[in-house]
């Protein structure tokens, strides 16, 4: 079964056998070519010839958005699948459904996966299966409401996004500098604001720079508080967090237990089983390969 997340600036295919595990994988940056075009040439580099027939899944972002649904229209020109009638999942919801299937809930019934790097994504999973609400939108977390301040990224964005995605900590980053403050990651940017990239932060942090970890502390605080906020209204065995959390898990993830920890009730805290995502920038093209699956099935 094939698998592909449709992002910003490339196109993830995987192919993935029926134990889950992936193999083959191609990854192909859009350049000036098309989502379609982008995501055929990723499928053929794995090794499925276009026009083959079989389970094929598509999770993107932002799967209603007009890119992605021409992107799904080409496709099922090609491709017989069940997409073909659903449209693209969420990608927060196909890596729910990869890391309770393979992955680090993998067998749990209850389970939460939040992920946060270009963008904030979450995925519900409740008695087994994906819960994504009355009109395949949820659980939209970008847009939990953390801060009461109202902010035009907020309203373009979310607040969570605008605050913990990877673009969201260059800005507090910057402002901190803007505003007097000195930071090493400066110099990893030659001094050009405009060229600092998350990574920069993260090196910084991890040099001791204060500054940087001021930033990623905020972050970290941010990120507790959407955890908590989706384990209170979940109430799930287990709690998934992946993207930056799980690749700069020294930076945040003692940190963010410790925010969760302090906002929910003991006897659920105590229930609660807070683990790394195991399957990294794969897990929203393996969640959609198994959707296909399972809407064949």
């Amino acid at each position: 079964m094939l698998g592909v997340e449709l992002r910003d600036s490339s196109v993830l295919a995987v192919m993935v056998a029926e134990d889950g595990a992936v193999r083959a994988r191609a990854e192909v940056a859009l350049g000036g070519q098309t989502l379609a075009d982008a995501a055929l040439d990723a499928i053929q580099r794995v090794g499925n010839p276009s026009g083959a027939s079989g389970p094929l899944g598509v999770a993107s972002h932002a799967p209603q958005s007009a890119a992605c649904q021409a992107a799904v229209h080409v496709l099922a020109g090609r491709f017989v699948g069940p997409f073909i009638q659903t449209g693209a999942d969420a990608a927060g919801t196909a890596a729910a459904v990869a890391e309770s299937w393979v992955g680090a809930a993998r067998g749990v019934e209850d389970a939460v996966f939040l992920s946060v790097s270009d963008h904030a994504d979450g995925g519900v999973i409740r008695r087994g299966e994906p819960a994504t609400g009355s009109r395949r939108r949820a659980p939209a977390i970008a847009w939990l409401a953390l801060n009461p301040v109202e902010r035009e990224d907020y309203r373009k964005i979310g607040c969570l996004e605008a605050e913990v995605a990877t673009a969201g900590i260059v800005r507090r980053l910057v402002w901190r500098i803007k505003a007097g403050d000195r930071s090493s990651a400066q110099d990893a940017a030659n001094g050009d604001l405009s060229k600092i990239r998350a990574e920069h932060v993260f090196a910084a942090a991890r040099g001791g720079d204060g500054v940087a970890i001021s930033v990623m502390r905020d972050t970290a605080k941010y990120l507790g508080m959407a955890g908590a906020n989706l384990v209170l209204l979940i109430d799930p065995q287990v709690l998934v967090l992946g993207g930056i959390m799980a690749s700069a898990a020294d930076l945040l993830m003692d940190s963010i237990r410790s925010e969760i920890a302090r906002r929910l009730p003991s006897p659920m805290m105590d229930g609660l089983a807070i683990v790394p995502a195991a399957l990294g920038d794969d897990a929203a093209a393996i969640g959609a390969a198994r959707l296909a699956l399972a809407a064949r099935t």
